[in-house]
Parts: structure tokens; sequence; C-alpha cells
């Protein structure tokens, strides 16, 4: 297995480009908030040096944020975004036991567990964790769990 995989050096995973496909035909994302020129899913990105996490989201944005450290700034700006007014679809690790899952996911998203393992773009090997596509919704106050097949 490819040590990287496990590495917390690695922290940005690129989507799947047809699983992004599958919720991009359901949601119409307009946004892409956390992205590198190189993998932007969207048209409209914000990129590193523009620092997503300063910006205002609006309309419906995608959200695959780096998975180190910083996760939890991510998820609140979702959850917070999402509570004025933005629809924020996020792909995360199913970090189950985590202050950030608890604190956001936990309050009132809709989570799809993605069944398996997905393969990320530029790895040739299944992710080591299980991920969770997390949708934050305006007015949405209720916890609701589903799961996800991959392609």
């Amino acid at each position: 297995m490819n040590a990287g995989l496990f590495s917390s050096a690695k922290c940005e995973w690129e989507t799947p480009q047809d699983f992004f496909d599958r919720l991009n035909d359901e949601f119409g994302f307009e946004w892409d908030v956390c992205a590198l020129p190189e993998n932007a899913k969207c048209p409209r990105y914000f990129t590193p040096e523009q620092d997503g996490l300063q910006q205002e989201w609006t309309g419906v944005c995608w959200m695959n944020p780096p998975y180190g450290n910083e996760i939890l700034k991510w998820v609140r700006k979702a959850y917070e975004s999402s509570r004025n007014g933005a629809t924020v679809v996020c792909l995360l690790p199913a970090r189950v036991d985590t202050r950030w899952w608890h604190d956001y996911v936990m309050r009132s998203a809709e989570i799809r567990f993605v069944r398996g393992r997905l393969k990320f773009g530029g790895v040739d090997t299944n992710a080591p964790f299980p991920s969770a596509v997390v949708i934050f919704k305006p007015g949405q106050h209720e916890l609701k769990v589903t799961t996800m097949e991959q392609k």
C-alpha cells in the first residue's frame, strides 16, 4: 500500500471526477470553495491564496477541504455559511469520533456515508479511510443519514 496515504503530510485529496459529476447533476454547484487551479471542479473557485475561509460563500458550494488539522475550520465555515443561506456539499473523511464531526455535522446535516473506499484523483489505491458526503442546507435543523453507492 502507498505509505503516502497514511502520512499526515498528505492533506489534499482530489475529488474523483465521476463522483463529483453525480453530485453536480443533483445540486448544480456554483462554487468550489477550496481548490487548486489544476483540480477545481467549478469555473468559480477559491484558491489557497484567496483563502476560501475568508470569503463569503453563496449559492450552491462544493467543498473537499484539506483533511489535515485545518478541517475543523472548513467544516465550521460550511455550517455557518448554510446558516447564512448557502448550500454546502462537503466530501469529508468519516471521522465520527472527532470534535468537528460532533460539533457541526451531527447538529443538522444530511450525511451520506460512501459505501467502500474512494479512489481519489492522483492516487493509485483506495483511500485508507471511509468517506461521507455531508450536506449543509439553509433552514435544515435535523440530522438525516443515508448511504451512497460509488459508481
